[in-house]
């Protein structure tokens, strides 16, 4: 097999989740903030600093992309195909394509992880729906319940566009 010429085109990427050029947004109350995007690597993977407050996670969904999680600090509860599993600081976890499932920091501290999608794409769905903030770890703003619903039911519209689905009515 004869490997593809290098493609000076594409660049080194080097990155810190404080940088100020980084972007932060605030979904379902986290922050998750996009490390390395899809128009870094080809549509490859995206790369996404998830910071997780107690409670905070996404309702139940599946995707048709892999997407793998590696927790940088704190536990989180992943349920995948209905069974739950704690997974703490130093673990991995790897989500196989459309399997169903969802993550909840059931924990008293925040968890903080790197979220590696496979390939990109989750991020511009991200940002077609989610407000933006200003750091890694601000808090999501405070929104009226007409715009939590409109932001809800928004990135309910957009899912497929995403291959994406939610799992659970109304959402």
């Amino acid at each position: 097999m004869t490997l593809p010429a290098d493609n000076p085109g594409r660049d080194l990427v080097v990155v810190s989740p404080d940088d100020p050029d980084v972007v932060h947004l605030s979904v379902v109350g986290d922050t998750y903030t996009v490390l390395v995007s899809g128009d870094q690597t080809a549509g490859r993977y995206t790369l996404i600093d998830m910071f997780v407050p107690p409670g905070g996670g996404p309702p139940p969904h599946r995707h048709d992309f892999e997407e793998m999680f590696t927790l940088l600090e704190g536990a989180v509860e992943f349920t995948f195909r209905g069974e739950k599993h704690v997974v703490r600081a130093g673990q991995t976890v790897n989500i196989p394509a459309n399997a169903p499932h969802f993550f909840h920091n059931s924990f008293d501290v925040p968890a903080r992880m790197l979220c590696m999608c496979t390939p990109a794409g989750q991020e511009e769905y991200f940002a077609a729906f989610a407000a933006p903030v200003d750091s890694r770890t601000a808090p999501p703003p405070e929104l009226t319940e007409e715009q939590q619903n409109e932001s809800k039911a928004k990135a309910a519209r957009l899912a497929a566009d995403y291959r994406s689905e939610f799992l659970i009515p109304n959402q």
